[in-house]
């Protein structure tokens, strides 16, 4: 049995689907008991926990053979992370008290770095808080997501422009399909090993602005064409979406376009996935109908 949190987003789904596929028994960790159904009828248990109480994660990773982690992807948090430092600690808790035989936690490409991180601070965080813990544990460092590209599709189907606030539009980046992080967390639970591990996870090839914006217009059969958002209009633009602390995604983004957010060549476990931007595309222009 997999203890698996945050089934009802992309990557912790991801991760259950492709145990459950491997014919491996799940536990879909779930604070809304309304999200349940679907997990029931793909052959998962379920348990309802709150991510603020530990006895009642520590309940539902009991008697596992593995447990994935994360915390909640918070796009406005409060000055000093307080919400990923109180998460932290509520998973460290519960992991603590129930002693799966292994963890596999989320964390992100840069995630060893103490500072200039911005949004990529809470993982950080989670990294920290599970430093120290007496169980074997997988530090999974993916790349960007392919699938924040959802948000370029309406623009570039109206305008034939994809801005982009990675910079400059002809360096390559790591990209990765969070359905290849999903097997690969799989992949890792279903593993036997102690210690502490960090697993780097990046798609097939990297990929530059202007080869995403082809990609997108290729599938969108216009032309779309990649342009720089001026680093001087990204704290009005983050305001005008509702942003009211701007500095963390701004400080993200610098991270990776100077090359600090990157991942550590030759120091940790690399893997490659398999799945194209063109196909994660294709079924993100699906959803978004």
């Amino acid at each position: 049995m997999y203890a698996i949190t945050g089934v009802t987003g992309q990557v912790g789904g991801a991760a259950a689907r492709a145990l459950l596929a491997a014919g491996h028994e799940v536990r879909a960790v779930l604070r809304d008991e309304k999200k349940a159904a679907q997990w029931k009828e793909r052959g998962a248990d379920v348990a309802i926990a709150s991510f603020e109480d530990a006895d009642a994660l520590a309940a539902a990773f009991r008697g596992t053979a593995g447990v994935f982690v994360m915390i909640a992807p918070n796009f406005a948090p409060q000055r000093g992370y307080p919400n990923a430092h109180a998460a932290a600690a509520v998973l460290k808790e519960a992991l603590t008290q129930a002693r799966p035989e292994r963890v596999a936690a989320l964390s992100s490409v840069g995630g060893q770095r103490g500072s200039g991180l911005g949004l990529i601070t809470q993982v950080h965080i989670l990294e920290e808080a599970l430093a120290d813990l007496p169980l074997p544990t997988a530090i999974m460092r993916p790349a960007w997501f392919m699938e924040n590209s959802l948000w370029d599709i309406a623009p570039a189907r109206d305008t034939g422009i994809m801005s982009s606030f990675l910079q400059p539009l002809e360096r390559a980046y790591p990209m990765v399909a969070t359905a290849d992080i999903g097997r690969v967390i799989a992949d890792t639970l279903a593993q036997s090993w102690q210690g502490r591990r960090v697993i780097e996870i990046e798609g097939p090839q990297r990929y530059t602005q202007h080869e995403i914006a082809a990609l997108l217009g290729r599938v969108l059969k216009r032309d779309v064409k990649a342009q720089a958002v001026p680093r001087d209009q990204w704290e009005a633009l983050f305001r005008a979406q509702g942003t009211a602390w701007p500095a963390p995604r701004i400080e993200m983004i610098d991270g990776f376009n100077s090359g600090w957010i990157d991942f550590e060549p030759g120091v940790n476990e690399h893997v490659v996935g398999k799945t194209a931007y063109e196909t994660v595309l294709t079924e993100l222009i699906k959803r978004a109908g």
